[in-house]
């Protein structure tokens, strides 16, 4: 692994793989706000997945706003926001007893308010502001079929409730027998299943139209415009593209898991892994109006995600399903340190397209005339060695921010980060921010010291196993 966290980043590779939201491409996706770039502004802000497009939208709806330009390196919302499932589901029960072992109970609550808050924040954030999005807020089952996995689901969600109360709706889970994984999920050959309140979204259209507001604003939008070095000079930074020579008063990396590549001090901190996903017309056997809820698909190594498309969107009732990242080579090894999303890898892509059908057995049915792939691609997230983002000013880097490293949930992250990254940057009531904003999340030179060893949270405690056995 130490060597997979070793690989420079580089910039985004042209000509990534298609994602299903990316077809059609939105109007702005080759926008450019002005025909040059400016010589100077404010605050240049790096990378305009969610993170980067609410940290600008925030900036510039300021009463006083600052000018803030915004550079992407290729079209607008290519990179992991725009590749993602779509899933606003935050699973928080499957890291909570570690959180408590690692940081003590009040803050591994907070962390669960904040995912859930973050999760309810991005469909509101829609409905205020009309951002048609396919936004769907219901519910989620994890199908799980290890014993200690589901050891460790009872435990956790035990040990969630006693400490937020069972009527706090972050710790509302619901267990289901075997059984009742079979008749009411359609799954077959689980252990047990676990229910809870999640949602789903285009979240290329979601972003799209956070961009959409901030032009309104007076944002400046450069797609197709790399960041090649960015240099610290007297009150402010120069940043360097293949357009020209920036100076900003403030630069922010919303980078994920290309950071390094701007920031060399943060290689091996924040580790790019890539990640496969596909768009799938379901089997003729599946319910007609599609399924009730989200899913994932847990097993003892890894898992699955899958999200069906809600009524009233395009091609309502597809599926989409990412994952497998344990059944390639060397349990995946190599798409550590992998920044090449103009490809996917074989073994786990064909694992990916195929693993459906398997989950549901003769629910599935017959594959449409179609064929069952509408679409397949992968995309770059950013993981840290303590599974959490990173976000603040940078130690020892005056007016250089960040907030990147989402551990591929951005969803149930970034909106939340982006808003407290802008506190921070506009210096407002620190007090209010911490009863909400986890410490957990804020970088610091001791958290950059932490070894990277792979995802965390994916495997049951071996305790757990034993007491299983019991």
């Amino acid at each position: 692994m130490e060597q997979r966290a070793a690989i420079p980043p580089g910039l985004p590779r042209p000509n990534p793989t298609v994602a299903y939201w990316q077809d059609p491409p939105s109007v702005l996706a080759t926008h450019r706000t002005t025909p040059s770039l400016p010589t100077s502004v404010s605050v240049v802000v790096i990378g305009s997945g969610i993170t980067g497009s609410s940290i600008a939208y925030n900036l510039v709806s300021q009463s006083s706003p600052p000018s803030v330009l915004l550079l992407e390196a290729r079209a607008a919302c290519s990179g992991a926001t725009g590749r993602n499932g779509g899933h606003t589901k935050c699973a928080t029960y499957r890291s909570f007893l570690d959180n408590v072992k690692s940081l003590g109970h009040e803050e591994a609550a907070k962390i669960a308010r904040y995912e859930y808050s973050c999760m309810k924040a991005v469909h509101s954030f829609a409905r205020q502001h009309g951002i048609q999005c396919d936004s769907w807020e219901g519910d989620t089952v994890d199908i799980i079929y290890d014993k200690s996995q589901w050891n460790l689901a009872k435990a956790a969600v035990k040990e969630m409730q006693r400490v937020l109360g069972k009527e706090d709706p972050v710790s509302v889970y619901h267990l289901w027998s075997a059984q009742e994984a079979e008749t009411k999920f359609l799954c077959s050959g689980a252990i047990g299943a676990v229910s809870y309140a999640a949602g789903s979204l285009s979240p290329y259209k979601f972003v799209v139209g956070v961009l959409g507001l901030a032009l309104e604003k007076e944002l400046n939008l450069q797609t197709q415009t790399p960041v090649l070095s960015i240099n610290q000079v007297e009150n402010g930074w120069t940043v360097e593209t293949p357009r020209g020579t920036v100076r900003a008063e403030r630069v922010i990396l919303a980078t994920n898991g290309y950071t390094a590549h701007l920031a060399p001090s943060l290689q091996g901190v924040i580790v790019p892994l890539r990640g496969h996903m596909t768009g799938q017309r379901p089997g003729n056997g599946m319910p007609v109006k599609g399924l009730a809820t989200t899913y994932s698909f847990i097993y003892t190594d890894g898992y699955e995600y899958m999200i069906p498309r809600p009524q009233g969107s395009a091609f309502a009732g597809d599926i989409m399903i990412g994952g497998g990242l344990t059944k390639g080579a060397a349990e995946g090894l190599f798409e550590y340190g992998t920044t090449d999303d103009t490809t996917m890898d074989p073994i786990i892509a064909r694992y990916v397209q195929t693993c459906a059908r398997e989950y549901f057995g003769s629910n599935w049915g017959e594959d449409h005339p179609d064929g069952r792939i509408r679409k397949a691609w992968s995309g770059i997230m950013g993981y840290s060695a303590d599974g959490f983002p990173l976000v603040g000013p940078m130690p020892g880097r005056k007016d250089l921010f960040i907030a990147a490293s989402f551990q591929g949930s951005g969803m149930v992250l970034c909106l939340l980060a982006a808003k407290a990254l802008t506190r921070m940057m506009c210096g407002n009531d620190t007090e209010e921010l911490d009863e909400w904003f986890p410490k957990a999340f804020y970088i610091s030179e001791e958290r950059l010291k932490h070894k990277f060893q792979g995802r965390l949270h994916t495997t049951a405690p071996k305790e757990l196993e034993v007491k299983s056995q019991g």
